[in-house]
Parts: structure tokens; C-alpha cells; sequence
């Protein structure tokens, strides 16, 4: 199997900074937005000061606002927001060429069905091969070419394999894993997670409780990922652990600068007023609700979190709930 051509679907700033790592990887790479706009500044001024600002995007790279321009390509790389994936992967369906591979590359589970990204491909472009990219990674360092590194889950381990040659690109360095379960159900909870860790840090309740919440908010992952089917030594590499650490210790994630801005005192409109790049958590927190609940798995931050987003409760409401449960051994 060998991949020249790659079409990035989605041109937020994850897109545009995995479009940015194709081209390093040598791949004749387009871009698409799904603004004809947008496609025309990014054309102009070679940066997308937009979603990504103080950006220079390589030259090689091409831009495009129509789904048919990536027809032609050997590998899809799919970065809409998680919400969006089923409408998107449904327009993009007339100009996907059978066994032509899709990487899912966007974080969440689907509000309303429950579903993670693998499913809703499953149902949208049944003869795409699937792979997760998933793994401990800012938008702006990984465009600029700073080391990173995550993880790649593929069922077909030479499809893998293939893959992994492929994006491996300098300063960004994929590690290849069949679970995709346990790959998606990492990166759909630590968005949730990573909000009640900016609660505390706009509260300041201090890196103790910060430490807490991650090590706990693991437990919580590791119990849905199993209970999803997934692998607890799969949740505990880049995709879970790794994600999990970074997204919830850097206001450069958008979800904890979205719980900062709760535990510093704004509501939840306040705080994502003005906002262009989607906070996932905010997205993903009632279905992974729902979700644990359907399967009977306990994740009371990620529940508390979903009920204040909610209007359930207020964040105090939150800190009292969890600090006054009933007293166990700790397990996962």
C-alpha cells in the first residue's frame, strides 16, 4: 500500500495543522474548508490567521470548499467537529472511491446516538477503511512542527502499518495500535475531564485537587473505555493518559479554558460567547452522560461536569457533589 495524495477534511486548526504534517511527510495535500471564503484568504495569504493565527502554511499546500476535489486522493483524513462528522462524511459519501482509507481525526461521542466516530463512518461510508489519530497534541506546535507524538489505531494491521509510514513526518511521530475503541473512547472523555480541571483551576482549589481530578477523571476512562469494549492498555498510552494530561494542563486547551472561565465565576453562555473553535466537552458531555449511563459504568466528574453544563447545577453544586461521596477503596 502506498499513500501520495491526502485530502484534509476541515480546516479548524487541527485540520490545518495535520494538513501542515502531510505535507512534511511528502504528500500532495488538500485542504478543504467549507467556506469558499475562507479558502480564498487562505489561497491569498498563505495562513489561516482564522483558526490557527501566526501560522505560515507550507506552499506545496492546496486549498479547496469542494468535497469532489478530494476524489482523486489516496488517504482521507476527516477533521470536523464531532457533531458534524455524520452531515460531513454524508456529503463527502458521492466522492469516496471504495478502500480508499478514512483517518477519524475528530474527538467525541454523537449526541443523540450515542455513537463514536468508527460507527457513524461505518454507517455513512461502509466501504472506508477506518483509523483513529488520537493522542496528546496542540494545534499550533504540531503545525509549526514541534515534537509530538500519538497514537494510530487500525483494525487491519498492514493498513496500519501503511499509514504509520505514511503521516510519520519530522517532529510528529505516530505509534500504531488496533484498539479503536479504547483510541476514541480516550480522546471523548479527557475533553469532558479537562473542563472540571479548568473548574478548579478558576476556583483555585490548588494542584492537589488538580492532580486528583486527572487521576481520578483516568479512572473514570479506563472503566468506560473497558465497558465500550475498548482496552485498558490501549486508554492508558497517548490516546487516554497522554491526551488527558496535556488537555487538562494548559489553558491552550479549549475545554479547560472553558471550565477556567465557569470556576472564575461565568456562566456557561458567557463563557462561549465569541468562541470560533469548538470546546468538544461542551459538545461531547451529555451523550457520554448518557452513554455510562446506558452502560451502568460510574464517572461522577464527567456526570457533574454534563449536569452544570446542564443548568443541573452550579459549580459549587459540583465540588460539593463529588467531595461528599461515600468513602471507598480506590480501584478503577
Amino acid at each position: 500500500m502506498e499513500f501520495r495524495t491526502a485530502g484534509v477534511i476541515g480546516a479548524g486548526a487541527w485540520g490545518t495543522a495535520l494538513a501542515q504534517v502531510c505535507v512534511r511527510a511528502g504528500l500532495d495535500t488538500t485542504l478543504q474548508a467549507r467556506e469558499q471564503k475562507l479558502v480564498e484568504t487562505l489561497r491569498a495569504t498563505r495562513a489561516n490567521d482564522l483558526y490557527l493565527p501566526g501560522v505560515p502554511l507550507a506552499d506545496e499546500l492546496k486549498f479547496t470548499a469542494d468535497l469532489a476535489d478530494l476524489a482523486d486522493c489516496d488517504v482521507i483524513l476527516a477533521v470536523p467537529p464531532a457533531q458534524h462528522m455524520r452531515a460531513t462524511l454524508t456529503a463527502f459519501a458521492p466522492h469516496h472511491r471504495p478502500g480508499v482509507p478514512v483517518v477519524l481525526c475528530s474527538k467525541g461521542v454523537e449526541r443523540g446516538t450515542m455513537k463514536l466516530m468508527t460507527e457513524v463512518l461505518a454507517e455513512t461510508l461502509p466501504n472506508a477503511p477506518a483509523a483513529v489519530l488520537s493522542g496528546p497534541s496542540f494545534a499550533g506546535e504540531v503545525s509549526r512542527g514541534l515534537p509530538t507524538a500519538v497514537t494510530l489505531a487500525c483494525a487491519d494491521a498492514a493498513l496500519g502499518q501503511a499509514l504509520l509510514n505514511t503521516l510519520s513526518a519530522p517532529g510528529f511521530r505516530p505509534y500504531l495500535a488496533t484498539d479503536l475503541v479504547g483510541a476514541e473512547a480516550g480522546g471523548a472523555l479527557k475533553n469532558v475531564l479537562a473542563i472540571a480541571c479548568g473548574i478548579s483551576e478558576g476556583r483555585q482549589l490548588g494542584r492537589s485537587a488538580h492532580a486528583a481530578l486527572i487521576t481520578r477523571g483516568f479512572a473514570e476512562m479506563t472503566r468506560l473505555a473497558v465497558a465500550m469494549g475498548g482496552q485498558a492498555e490501549t486508554v492508558a498510552g497517548l490516546c487516554g493518559l497522554g491526551d488527558l494530561v496535556l488537555t487538562c494542563s494548559s489553558p491552550q486547551s479549549r475545554n479547560m479554558s472553558l471550565g477556567l472561565a465557569l470556576g472564575q465565576g461565568q456562566t456557561v453562555e458567557q463563557a462561549l460567547v465569541g468562541k470560533r473553535s469548538v470546546a468538544e466537552g461542551y459538545e461531547s458531555a451529555p451523550a457520554v452522560r448518557e452513554l455510562a449511563a446506558r452502560l451502568g459504568v460510574e464517572i461522577p466528574i464527567s456526570e457533574g461536569v454534563a449536569a452544570l453544563l446542564a443548568g443541573e447545577i452550579d459549580v459549587d453544586g459540583l465540588i460539593d457533589g463529588l467531595l461528599s461521596r461515600p468513602l471507598k477503596a480506590e480501584r478503577v
